[in-house]
């Protein structure tokens, strides 16, 4: 399918009509345009040379509803000429828009006919187009879940599959794996989660020229990006900002998603190392406030380390005994949040002091009260380590469990909708 075919119903229905056409996908992106008429405003010449229109402007068309129109209708906007709207639809599904522009907004009976007839025809090439993508988008979906099988000769065999879909270019090419996680938990499923495919292949369109393909579930996905050189920050930005975009247009109640940034590698049989390191990233952005939205692999530090345990062995292992007992003699947690503000601040305590809003000296009445607690010295490195290593994995396991809790909550809501939906 070309868009040579959307480009020759465009040509000729403007010529017909001598009125600028163009054609627009369901987020008002340019998918065809003919030459101006003399008709064109600012927002025309915007629109093709920019291939899109900005959220202030999108964003009042949307408000009127014209993603749920049937029929052509004319709309209004402030700065430019009136248009007549066209929804797009093949099989009730909508798939685009067609535009026409009149100086006075006086459309004839007649151009809004020929709108209609020319929606119908972009409707059927567009339908055909979106059932070939889809195909294409499965399949590739299903052999990047193949690519960081567990099993090593189904890993393998993804990537000759994937070499035979001869999707990268043969200049060296480096692989980075973005996972993004949505935040779950609470009395009904996110609705998020239906949002969060659709905006994953929103970010894609950031990394154009270079190639990327996605696989998502219900809640999580992972884009595999491949570049001639490893990203930057700021193309990672770009992706991620993307997908947030579009995600708060589709579910505007929900918490933005999380992200993981993988360790770059340079084989496709390293992409499974990539995906664990990036999936561990988005768990410590959902799982650490402090390491922000967007985690990086090779900047988690302890945490990278930690997050390889299961829950039973993180919950095991933050099983500290002398953390317990400070625990239990420090019932408003003043000495448990004194001792992880003054490991934060690499034990100096002039900056701890600074940090907690108190006098040096009761700083250092605090942790001497610790140490006699806990039976360990802060000045011995391995009685440091112990202490510094417990609070991270305390934090870590109580994060995880209020984390499974809210999964399994969600789990026992759709469990009763689909009983609800069988009946009795």
């Amino acid at each position: 399918m070309s868009d040579d075919d959307l480009q020759s119903i465009v040509d000729e229905l403007a010529e017909r009509l001598e009125q600028s056409v163009a054609i627009d996908d369901p987020a008002i992106r340019l998918l065809a345009a003919s030459r101006h008429f003399g008709d064109e405003d600012p927002l025309r010449v915007s629109s093709v040379l920019n291939r899109s229109i900005p959220a202030e402007v999108s964003d009042p068309l949307f408000a009127r509803g014209i993603a749920s129109w049937t029929e052509p209708g004319v709309v209004d906007l402030d700065g430019a000429l009136p248009r007549l709207c066209a929804p797009v639809r093949c099989d009730g599904l909508l798939l685009g828009y067609l535009w026409l522009i009149d100086g006075q907004g006086a459309f004839r009976e007649a151009e809004f006919a020929a709108a209609a007839e020319a929606a119908r025809q972009v409707g059927t090439i567009l339908y055909r187009r979106l059932l070939l993508h889809q195909r294409s988008l499965a399949r590739h979906e299903a052999i990047l879940r193949e690519l960081v099988s567990p099993d090593a000769l189904i890993r393998a065999q993804a990537v000759e599959d994937l070499r035979a879909e001869e999707l990268f270019p043969e200049a060296a090419t480096r692989f980075t794996v973005v996972a993004v996680h949505c935040r779950t938990g609470g009395a009904t499923p996110p609705p998020q989660e239906v949002a969060l495919g659709a905006a994953v292949e929103e970010g894609l369109r950031a990394v154009s020229p270079d190639v990327a393909l996605m696989a998502a579930n219900r809640a999580r996905a992972w884009i595999l990006l491949a570049r001639r050189r490893p990203p930057t920050r700021l193309q990672i930005s770009a992706v991620t900002d993307r997908i947030r975009g579009r995600f708060a247009r589709i579910a505007p109640t929900g918490p933005d998603p999380v992200f993981g940034i993988g360790t770059t590698v340079e084989r496709l049989d390293e992409v499974a190392g990539s995906y664990r390191h990036a999936s561990l990233a988005a768990r410590a952005a959902l799982l650490v406030p402090s390491v922000g939205d967007v985690a990086c692999w090779n900047e988690l530090g302890p945490y990278g380390l930690l997050l390889k345990l299961s829950a039973d062995d993180l919950a095991d292992a933050a099983e500290v005994p002398a953390l317990a007992a400070l625990e239990q003699e420090d019932n408003h947690q003043v000495l448990v949040r004194t001792l992880e503000t003054f490991f934060d601040h690499g034990g100096n305590i002039r900056r701890t002091a600074e940090a907690l809003k108190i006098h040096r000296a009761t700083l250092y009445q605090r942790l001497k009260r610790v140490e006699q607690v806990t039976g360990r010295t802060l000045g011995n490195g391995d009685d440091r380590l112990t202490l510094h290593l417990g609070l991270k994995l305390r934090t870590l396991s109580a994060a995880l469990r209020e984390h499974l809790a809210g999964d399994e909550a969600d789990r026992q809501v759709r469990t009763r909708r689909r009983e609800l939906l069988r009946g009795p």
